[in-house]
């Protein structure tokens, strides 16, 4: 695994979070959970697993993180989220998608464009499943603290 990828990717997101007006206690939060979320990530590229559960496995994990931390540092998730988010941005494949696009080569945008799309729907669906899980945990905790009240 590159510590280097690891290293960067917490650098980059405290950069981002900054750069939109995150200066508290979460930026150590933001940059831990961005770090472990990119090595995640480099796990399941490790272990042989593809670009797509790699992604789905790194976004649920800090979408997950972020929920949790959210609650506890009592501000809204996606100020947690977006920052840590920001190592699995497909920038080089979203740059090489435009440039085959301006250029008139179809064919390779068309791969291209579909690569893309398939790691931001990995992205998406771990954000989506992390959301409903936690939501669901926070339900099924309140119906269970009502039955005990009942009692």
């Amino acid at each position: 695994m590159n510590l280097t990828q690891v290293v960067m990717g917490m650098l980059g997101s405290v950069g981002f979070a900054v750069l939109f007006g995150v200066c508290d206690r979460t930026l150590a939060a933001i940059a831990l959970g961005s770090g472990s979320g990119w090595l995640v990530y480099l796990i399941c590229m490790n272990q042989g697993y593809g670009m797509f559960i790699g992604l789905l496995a790194a976004s649920l994990f800090v979408a997950t993180l972020s929920e949790i931390l959210a609650r506890k540092f009592k501000t809204p998730v996606i100020l947690l989220l977006v920052p840590m988010l920001i190592p699995e941005i497909p920038g080089g494949d979203l740059y090489y998608t435009m440039y085959f696009l301006i250029q008139g080569r179809y064919p390779e945008f068309g791969m291209s464009s579909n690569q893309v799309l398939v790691q931001a729907g990995a992205i998406v669906l771990g954000i989506i499943l992390a959301s409903y899980f936690v939501k669901l945990t926070i339900l099924c905790k309140s119906i269970v603290d009502k039955s005990r009240k009942n009692l």
